[in-house]
Formats: structure tokens, C-alpha cells, sequence
């Protein structure tokens, strides 16, 4: 019992040496505080946003200004905290490194959450939700059986480089030939051209660029493919950021705010004269 009653009172000096004491956490926790990119935004007075031009998230109007939900939102949070924003347009594949190496504060760009993704950078809680749709060549892939007939050496898939349509492609028609490019309008372009069979991409786009050209290109399926969460996304060891935009998504979808303007992008095409054909 004597053993028993020393090695208790071992092990609560023992934590009691190592508990830190209330005014050492406070002090890590302002320390944390003090190197959030949410104070530099407050310093700075500008939210800098890093963003890749992808239809409708982020597109240019017929002046060469970025219009689209992505930039309605990023708007709206430099507008609710005070500052203005500064969007940082940057090629998909090196989005990533360019938030890491302080490019900008924060993505804000139709970022699937991805677990290879996460290891990487902080995500907050989501924004929007999403799934893969198709859209072939009618010339070169009218008689095409889906999915089988797609997954041969033959068949050609034309893909934005970096983007999560990639790697499902890869992952599911594995014989088939991917066509990387570092614009979507590139990716698009190239099954209109009939250099491509086929790309996957984010709806609505496959849906609006069918209804736009409806001799030129088709559904395959309406399959509703690899089905996705976007968050913003944010450099690791930063809570006060995650907290922030964490909590203003939640402020802004209770408030009904996200899905009127989610609506507005991505239930019609209200703003096509803005961005011309």
C-alpha cells in the first residue's frame, strides 16, 4: 500500500512539472495569435486571395474583370472583415506551393478536399459541394458504349493539370491517354476541336459548354461522378484562420447567403452576356 501511495504521488508531482501554468498558455496562445495571417490581413488591409479561372467560379467578364462565385465569395469575406481583396489568378498545379510560400493569404477557388491535399495545407469547413460530369466529341465518340469503350489506349481524355478530374480519370479508365493542360479553357477546347474524345471536369461546365454546342458535343452518361466537398484552403499551423473562415462559412450559409449566390452561378446562366462567347 506504501508503494502504491509513493508511486501516486510520483506520478502527480510528475504532471504537475510538466502541466504548463495558466500564464505560460496564455502566452503561446497570443504567440499564435500574433502570427495568424488573419492579423496581417488586418495590418495589411487587403485579403489576398489565390484563385485559377475555372467556369463558373472565377471567369473574365468581357472588360478582363474576374467575375464568378469564387469572387463573390472572397468579396464578401475581405467585405465582412474590413479590407479590401486582391485576387492572385495562378496556375492550378502550383496553387498549392504559392499559398505555402506566401503568395497570398488564403484559397478561395473550387478546392475539392482531397486527403493528398490535406496533408499539405488546412481546410476549412465546406463552402459548396460538387460532381464530375462528362462531355465527348459526338464525331470522334458517338458510338461509344460508357464507360467501357473509354477506357482503351485509343480513347484520349483532355484534363486541366493539377485538378482532382485527373486523378479519377487515371484511377478509372487507366488504358486510356491523358491530355494535360494548365487552362480550362485549353481542356475544353480540345474535345471541341475532336483532339480529344472526352474530358471530366466540375459541373456545370461539361452541361453549359453541351448547351452551347449541341452538334458538336454530348453526354455520355449522366452519371454523377466522384462526388466532392470545396473549402477554402489555408497554410497548416494557423487556427485563428481555420476559426475565422470556419465560422464565417457557417455565418453565411445560415444566413442563406452561399446558396442564393451558388444559385445564381451555377442553377442558370443569367450572367453569360457578361462573359461573351
Amino acid at each position: 500500500m506504501k508503494i502504491f501511495r509513493s508511486l501516486m504521488i510520483a506520478a502527480v508531482a510528475a504532471l504537475g512539472l510538466s502541466a504548463p501554468q495558466p500564464g505560460h498558455a496564455e502566452g503561446i496562445q497570443q504567440g499564435l495569435s500574433k502570427e495568424s495571417v488573419i492579423e496581417t490581413i488586418k495590418k495589411r488591409g487587403v485579403l489576398k486571395v489565390g484563385l485559377s479561372t475555372f467556369v463558373p467560379w472565377a471567369m473574365r467578364d468581357i472588360n478582363g474583370n474576374l467575375i464568378g462565385f469564387e469572387v463573390d465569395v472572397a468579396t464578401k469575406v475581405a467585405e465582412d472583415m474590413g479590407v479590401k481583396v486582391e485576387f492572385v489568378p495562378t496556375a492550378w498545379d502550383g496553387i498549392i506551393p504559392a499559398l505555402i510560400a506566401g503568395k497570398f493569404d488564403v484559397i478561395i477557388g473550387g478546392m475539392s478536399i482531397t486527403p493528398s491535399r490535406n496533408l499539405t495545407v488546412n481546410f476549412t469547413t465546406p463552402y459548396a459541394h460538387s460532381s464530375l460530369g462528362a462531355m465527348a466529341n459526338i464525331k470522334n465518340s458517338k458510338d461509344l458504349k460508357w464507360p467501357d469503350d473509354y477506357n482503351a489506349p485509343d480513347i484520349t481524355f483532355s484534363c486541366r493539370r493539377g485538378g482532382a478530374p485527373c486523378d479519377y480519370v487515371k484511377k478509372r479508365f487507366p488504358k486510356a491517354v491523358v491530355r494535360l493542360f494548365d487552362d480550362q479553357n485549353q481542356v475544353v477546347q480540345e474535345v471541341l476541336n475532336g483532339n480529344a474524345n472526352i474530358m471530366l471536369s466540375s459541373q456545370p461546365l461539361p452541361a453549359f459548354t453541351i448547351y452551347d454546342n449541341p452538334k458538336v458535343v454530348f453526354a455520355p452518361t449522366q452519371e454523377l461522378m466522384d462526388a466532392s466537398s470545396e473549402a477554402f484552403a489555408v497554410r497548416k499551423g494557423d487556427p485563428d484562420a481555420l476559426n475565422f473562415f470556419d465560422n464565417w462559412i457557417l455565418l453565411r450559409t445560415n444566413d442563406g447567403w452561399l446558396k442564393e449566390r451558388h444559385d445564381y452561378w451555377f442553377g442558370g446562366r443569367p450572367w453569360a452576356d457578361q462573359v461573351g462567347q
